[in-house]
């Protein structure tokens, strides 16, 4: 969900404050106010969530050395400045400084509303982009979005942290969808070149010719700094490295033999190749292949993952009944076995649609999992895998699902837990204990 945004209005005039945040508020914004500058700066952090109304003239700290101080504070932070009659040179120094925009009193209170529009979504977009960026460089909780506990995800997330921690360069594998890019991304923050830069290239968004230019160079006066060169230090991902040209191939091997050992810049190559007979060591230069594959990662397939699904398909449910502003659906033993059985060709991805319907089925009242599965499937039939599964892995999945849903719903209170699944406290114990699930994971 959006974060909500807030406008603190600062004027030593108790009339005039109260009267933006009045307007302000009826336009349906967050408000709070201040007497001075000095007051303000006590409560506004690097990354309060909003923006600043302040007026130029006032006693104390002055609106311009306020807005400086602030500019110490986050750089970023829109501030609307107002101004009386006479000052409007003084206006567009505080422009030159870094003020969002400014008012001349008497204003426009729809053109207030209209600037503090405009700067909110400014300063939302500043403040998702840099949670994104945090996120992005901490490799613990990057691992956590892989979400899961099956075998193949435990050592999907070991390999992760032992590969990270070396300095070859690797080569990323799986089918569609299966998460790959945050693999990389994971690569990259849990090793030592976490504080470097990370760039993303897509091979198969360029022509040959301008991908090479987008890689090496040369550039022009307006043309982004060569991505080999941009990333020097860090980590460089290449995604659809199957889409190489040979032009391009040899190019990148050359940069690579140019690099020596350990290597400035560590590659690391995603391959998307989804095509019958074709490898990316068919389709790419046998010495390049053997350098990018120095070290290897293969993302399993989400049929390979067992309760795993389960487990997403309930997170995801949860994540997009609380954007669409309803229950998330609750699932029977039935269709959970249908969500385990289905072949998930498009891997997470699918997952992710599917869950998102079944939000929106659930809202409505009408629908199942078995009508969303046959959508995704071609013959227009519920979609199962061939491969055979004992009767004792669906009960467990599915019991493991119904505890750790009713955990979560209870927020970790084991009465609750107990009362609904009329379980007794040992049994639910030992269940617990068999599903390796922690009542401290659902507190609060």
């Amino acid at each position: 969900m959006a974060q909500a945004m807030k406008i603190a209005i600062v004027d030593d005039e108790k009339d005039m404050r109260q009267s933006i945040s009045q307007w302000l508020a009826l336009s349906g914004f967050d408000t709070e106010t201040f007497a001075s500058a000095e007051e303000a700066l006590r409560g506004l952090g690097p990354d309060y969530p909003g923006i600043i109304v302040t007026d130029i003239k006032m006693p104390g700290m002055d609106g311009m050395q306020f807005l400086k101080k602030l500019k110490g504070v986050d750089s970023t932070l829109p501030v609307i400045m107002i101004t009386g009659h006479g000052d409007v040179p003084m206006a567009v120094e505080a422009m030159r400084i870094g003020a969002f925009d400014f008012l001349e009193k008497p204003f426009n209170p729809d053109r207030m509303t209209e600037l503090a529009k405009k700067a909110t979504n400014a300063r939302r977009l500043t403040l998702d982009n840099r949670a994104l960026r945090r996120e992005l460089s901490d490799g613990s909780a990057l691992i956590k979005k892989l979400i899961g506990a099956s075998p193949v995800m435990e050592r999907l997330k070991e390999d992760i942290l032992d590969l990270g921690q070396a300095d070859g360069h690797v080569l990323i594998e799986g089918e569609t969808g299966t998460g790959k890019t945050i693999v990389a991304h994971a690569l990259h923050a849990v090793g030592a070149r976490a504080s470097k830069k990370f760039v993303l290239i897509s091979c198969s968004a360029y022509d040959e010719e301008a991908l090479q230019k987008r890689l090496f160079g040369p550039v022009g006066q307006d043309d982004p700094i060569p991505a080999m060169e941009e990333a020097r230090g860090g980590t460089l991902v290449l995604e659809d490295i199957e889409s190489l040209g040979q032009a391009p191939q040899a190019r990148l091997l050359q940069a690579i033999n140019d690099q020596g050992a350990p290597a400035e810049t560590r590659i690391v190559a995603i391959c998307n190749l989804q095509d019958e007979g074709k490898t990316c060591e068919s389709e790419l230069r046998a010495d390049l292949f053997y350098r990018l594959a120095a070290l290897r990662i293969t993302v399993p397939p989400l049929r390979q993952r067992g309760e795993d699904i389960l487990t997403l398909f309930t997170r995801l449910g949860e994540q997009f009944a609380d954007e669409y502003g309803c229950g998330a659906p609750e699932l029977s033993a039935q269709e959970a076995a249908q969500l385990l059985q289905a072949p998930w060709p498009g891997n997470v991805r699918q997952l992710i649609n599917v869950a998102e319907r079944a939000v929106l089925q659930n809202r409505r009242g009408t629908g199942t999992i078995a009508s969303l599965l046959m959508a995704d499937d071609e013959e227009s039939r519920p979609a199962m895998t061939t491969e055979g599964k004992p009767l004792k892995e669906f009960v467990d999945a599915f019991e493991r699902m119904l505890i750790d849903n009713t955990m979560r719903r209870h927020k970790g209170s084991i009465g609750s837990v107990m009362d609904e699944l009329c379980l007794p406290r040992r049994t639910l114990n030992e269940k617990m204990a068999k599903y390796a699930l922690q009542r401290s994971d659902y507190l609060g």
